[in-house]
């Protein structure tokens, strides 16, 4: 079967790119390199062993998108491209409009025109906003309260929008917590270009030395230690998610949104903590104001990920930190 990738090399879409091929998919990726190292991709093909084709395009240029459709007949879309940092997001709204939504919008009318109406939605747990009730279940309120989750609830409700109109679509929405970690190759890891938003890559950067202290934004949540709370998951478990989403799709042609974490909250110094102990290493900090759009507590109840695809997570946060550096050191030492 042939998979499109969008967002193919980024930090999660190269990690499902990989379990893909290892189940027999052949893959074709679509990225514009925005935030994306196109050495990835001969990474990912001396790894695979597999010509994976490659297509640089923006999903804003529908008749280049259009352009990838008519080159095969794709089974399936598994949907990454797009910006993700929460506090980007809220200095550069329009920006995430326009690469986000009209993105998704530019994907669905090409893949409309072609006949191919299986996707899986790469959305998120902001889209929960400051959850009513803990571990966050997929039936809980919606409310986004940034401009990214708020593109992320906007594609989604966007999505079960052509569902109605169309009960030949198969949509598969994963609201995943927080990715860290990497492939146990350590040859695939979080590259961000530019500055990091995410704490992981900033945590490496300071153990490295790259960047002096670690910023902590906020030290009086309304948590044990006061820094705030995430349900962090190893990027492997999330795209094995990926994989037993999409055979469900093949396998029952029906439609789902469904949770993708651990069901277990860490603050960002117990983060910083466990980086610390299983690296051997320290890594200076100071606290700083509060990020506009971050709350308190966020984690997932996982249980219809484990009734519904059959998946559960395996890695924990000892891997998750471990795997990180390891890779960071791979990848830029």
């Amino acid at each position: 079967m042939n998979i499109l990738v969008t967002g193919g090399l980024g930090f999660i879409g190269s990690h499902v790119v990989i379990e893909l091929i290892n189940k027999g998919y052949k893959v074709d990726i679509i990225d514009n390199l925005s935030n994306s190292d196109i050495e990835t991709l001969e990474n990912l093909k001396n790894f695979t062993k597999s010509d994976i084709a490659f297509h640089k395009v923006d999903l804003r240029n529908l008749s280049e998108l259009i352009s990838v459709f008519k080159l095969k007949q794709f089974d399936a879309v598994i949907h990454f491209a797009g910006l993700k940092a929460v506090g980007e997001s809220v200095v550069k709204p329009q920006i995430y409009y326009e690469n986000n939504v009209l993105g998704t919008i530019n994907l669905i009318n090409a893949m409309q025109i072609h006949d191919c109406k299986n996707i899986v939605f790469s959305s998120s747990a902001t889209v929960y906003g400051d959850p009513e009730s803990l571990p966050i279940k997929e039936s809980a309120r919606v409310h986004a309260i940034n401009p990214y989750g708020e593109n992320k609830l906007i594609i989604e409700k966007y999505l079960h929008y052509i569902l109605e109109a169309d009960s030949n679509w198969c949509v598969g929405i994963l609201r995943y917590f927080n990715p860290v970690g990497a492939h146990k190759s350590h040859l695939f890891g979080e590259k961000p270009l530019g500055i990091p938003n995410n704490l992981m890559p900033i945590i490496c950067r300071v153990a490295a030395g790259k960047i002096k202290k670690l910023e902590i934004f906020g030290n009086d949540y309304q948590t044990q230690d006061g820094t705030g709370v995430r349900d962090y998951i190893h990027v492997v478990d999330l795209s094995h998610g990926h994989i037993c989403a999409l055979e469900y799709i093949f396998r029952k042609s029906q439609s789902f949104t469904i949770n993708l974490g651990t069901g277990k909250g860490y603050s960002v110094m117990e983060m910083v903590e466990k980086f610390e102990k299983v690296n051997d290493l320290k890594i200076p900090f100071v606290y700083a104001p509060r990020r506009k759009g971050d709350i308190d507590e966020c984690y997932a109840n996982v249980d219809l990920a484990r009734e519904l695809l059959g998946w559960n997570s395996v890695y924990d946060l000892t891997d998750m930190c471990k795997d990180s550096w390891e890779s960071y050191k791979k990848l830029y030492l």
